[in-house]
């Protein structure tokens, strides 16, 4: 940022002196053009190829995770969470929005025993606010991390119930036949906490919102709001020893080989993106957009920067990940955009 305050100081008394050719711009509606959905690539087909196949007649699925793990996903093919059966009852893990008023059909679809606990993995909405469907079960037990607590108690939305117990770093519970370890990650999501639901037996994963499966992250990297602890998170589910991974996200199960291209995808951006913004010049980008329009514009001449590096890098990243997970074409400028505010002001 030095750099700019520089070039505004040397080039604010240039471009007032300056004659530079007047310039009409059109109102913003006039230069609005629909996005032509033609150009976007089809998903895979080998992302296809492994999606749950749902019923558009009901609208959502509960299945087994593998046979005899008594863990369920239930998805809509838009969100995840999952059922645990124990000998004493069910352990939901989250309660998403979209298909929250049919969790309790759902699990009765594969047990008669009685949802006695829901686990929050984080504090979002859309994760959570099915759960004020499950408000008239009995002495329900609700657990989440510390932050995320007090979160949920101050916001008092009505939508997203208060957990009952908290925890700090880490939780083992033992409920009936199953044994399950909760995790606060470093930081790279949520503003609270982001927690990992471990069963070491069973060797299941849930991690929400860090990756999808078959494809790249959703917009922003997941709307992720720390990309340092976005980056290292990887390294610490790597270290986790499990072959089911639940992303809370979109079509299909993950495995330990779905982390590792998730891993090598943000690795890989974030090489490109630091290489372009050390070998962009700055000033003659600017100075370039300067002979058309003066220097008075700062924010317009500085974002001209920004749209160059995002412009190159999302040409490259589609280049290279195009065919090997989907979605990379709709959500890479916007990926581009979150690793270049990471390298620039805060790497």
């Amino acid at each position: 940022m030095k750099k700019l305050i520089l070039a505004i100081a040397l080039f604010t008394s240039i471009g007032a002196s300056a004659q530079t050719e007047k310039v009409t711009y059109k109102p913003l509606m006039q230069q609005f053009v629909p996005t032509d959905l033609s150009t976007y690539r089809p998903v895979l087909k080998s992302t296809l190829d492994r999606s749950y196949k749902i019923d558009p007649t009901v609208g959502y699925t509960i299945q087994e995770t593998k046979p005899g793990s008594k863990i369920y996903v239930l998805t809509d093919g838009v969100w995840q969470s999952a059922a645990i059966v124990t000998t004493t009852g069910v352990v939901l893990l989250d309660a998403p929005e979209s298909y929250g008023m049919n969790i309790e059909k759902m699990v009765k679809q594969v047990t008669d025993k009685p949802i006695t606990t829901l686990i929050y993995t984080h504090s979002h909405n859309d994760h959570i606010s099915g759960s004020r469907y499950l408000k008239n079960i009995k002495n329900l037990e609700i657990i989440a991390a510390k932050p995320v607590a007090s979160y949920l108690k101050e916001k008092n939305d009505q939508k997203r119930l208060v957990p009952t117990n908290s925890f700090s770093g880490k939780l083992t519970l033992k409920k009936g036949d199953k044994t399950i370890e909760l995790q606060e990650l470093a930081l790279f999501h949520s503003n609270e906490s982001d927690v990992a639901v471990y069963l070491p037996k069973e060797k299941f994963l849930m991690v929400v919102d860090l990756l999808t499966p078959g494809y790249v992250p959703f917009k922003n990297l997941d709307l992720s709001n720390n990309m340092h602890g976005y980056l290292k998170a990887f390294d610490k589910v790597l270290a986790y020893d499990f072959d089911v991974f639940l992303a809370g996200h979109l079509t299909a199960l993950g495995n330990k080989e779905d982390v590792v291209v998730a891993k090598a995808y943000a690795t890989d951006l974030y090489s490109i993106v630091k290489k372009l913004y050390q070998n962009t010049d700055m000033m003659k980008v600017m100075g370039e957009a300067a002979g058309t329009i003066g220097w008075e514009n700062k924010f317009l001449l500085f974002n001209v920067y920004l749209d160059k590096i995002i412009k190159e890098g999302t040409d490259e990243v589609v280049a290279k990940w195009g065919d090997k997970l989907g979605g990379v074409d709709v959500w890479a400028p916007s990926h581009v955009s979150t690793m270049l505010n990471y390298v620039k002001w805060d790497d």
